[in-house]
């Protein structure tokens, strides 16, 4: 059975997003590619990408044409197998090529991917992640956190969660201030 890493960026305060959704925090920091190389090195261990709907079309309009030169991570995100869970979307376009939609049950089709991926990381994608926090198939959280404190938004868990136990794996600082965390999902409390 595959590994399924849930990362998200955060503000220190724990949001992932703004009151409105928007994700403006993640820039205000502006410390440029403060944490590349940590990325680069969890890429290495990962065989696919899974992305809810709207993650899908922010990372759909931008990474397929991004300079590697610039983003280092382009490389591995445009080359490993992606996936994008939708009821709603038709065709998912990514370059010059399309991704799969996996449709229906996202918890089920999720397990499905554990079965056939080692490693499968999920990207923002909150909706998502908060159904796979509930039904128990979040193997590990990644969090990368921003220096900046926004006071309101949504939180990077569903509300209906309950007490999960985590062990940290791994803590990285960087000299910009961002700090990345790594936790395995131990159980429910």
């Amino acid at each position: 059975m595959g590994l399924l890493t849930v990362e998200q960026i955060v503000s220190v305060d724990g949001y992932a997003a703004e009151p409105d959704g928007g994700i403006g925090f993640m820039d205000a920091a502006d410390v440029g590619n403060a944490n590349d190389d940590d990325q680069l090195a969890f890429l290495q261990g990962v065989d696919a990408i899974l992305l809810g709907a709207n993650t899908y079309r922010m990372f759909a309009g931008y990474w397929p044409t991004a300079d590697p030169e610039v983003e280092v991570v382009a490389e591995p995100i445009n080359r490993l197998p992606k996936f994008v869970i939708s009821n709603t979307l038709t065709e998912a376009p990514w370059g010059d090529g399309a991704i799969e939609i996996l449709r229906g049950d996202a918890t089920r089709a999720v397990a499905d991917l554990k079965k056939r991926y080692g490693r499968i990381v999920v990207w923002g994608s909150l909706e998502l992640a908060d159904a796979l926090f509930e039904a128990g198939l979040i193997d590990e959280l990644r969090l990368r956190v921003v220096p900046v404190l926004i006071g309101e938004g949504r939180s990077f868990t569903p509300t209906s969660l309950g007490q999960r136990r985590l062990d940290l794996v791994r803590v990285v600082s960087h000299p910009s201030g961002h700090v990345g965390m790594t936790y395995r999902v131990v159980a429910s409390a």
